[in-house]
């Protein structure tokens, strides 16, 4: 990858980075890209750049610019190519996140709903420091541990159960800030 493109990957370590292997083109994952590419005709292949990107996050956390590159090489397009489709879908991360990511919904009646308070009490117990959230290149603020992170989230479809956040895959509605403490204990290891 050049320099130039090398600096616009946002692969930068984190606390978080500790609960998930390096990138490495294993041969499942080499499997599981042969059969995704393999649903699009050979003109068109490049097509399975988003698939690959969620299978690169699925098994390592996050895209890093290891993975562009395989993702580029694999589909013979150029590094650029796979980090327009990264810088553009906000579910893609380009940080490793804590092992346990939490996404508040901030649309409208999650934020009538205290989703804003609740992001302010779930930094405040995890110590993460939103401050140093960017929301266009850094949305993900990780925990000192790197046990949590968090991040701010569009639209999570259950506007009457408001506020509402996904704790990794795990869905949880109606979270009034005072409940914070009792949805992090459920994941204390």
């Amino acid at each position: 990858m050049s320099d130039v493109l090398n600096n616009l990957v946002a692969s930068p370590q984190t606390p978080g980075t500790k609960h998930y292997t390096p990138f490495a083109a294993t041969d499942d994952v080499n499997a599981q890209a042969d059969r995704r590419i393999a649903q699009y005709p050979p003109d068109r292949k490049r097509s399975a750049v988003l698939p690959l990107l969620h299978i690169v996050q699925h098994e390592f956390g996050f895209i890093s610019s290891d993975a562009i590159d395989w993702i580029a090489g694999r589909l013979g397009i150029e590094p650029i190519k796979v980090l327009e489709v990264v810088t553009f879908y906000p579910g893609l991360r380009q940080t490793a996140p804590g092992k346990y990511h939490i996404r508040v919904c901030r649309t409208l009646s999650c934020a009538m709903g205290g989703s804003y308070e609740l992001m302010e009490k779930l930094c405040e117990l995890t110590k993460a420091d939103l401050s140093k959230m960017d929301p266009h290149h850094h949305p993900i603020v990780v925990s000192p541990c790197g046990t949590w992170s968090v991040e701010f989230a569009e639209c999570l479809a259950s506007c009457g159960t408001a506020p509402v956040c996904l704790v990794n895959d795990d869905f949880h509605e109606g979270l009034a800030p005072e409940k914070a403490s009792d949805l992090l204990k459920q994941y204390n290891d």
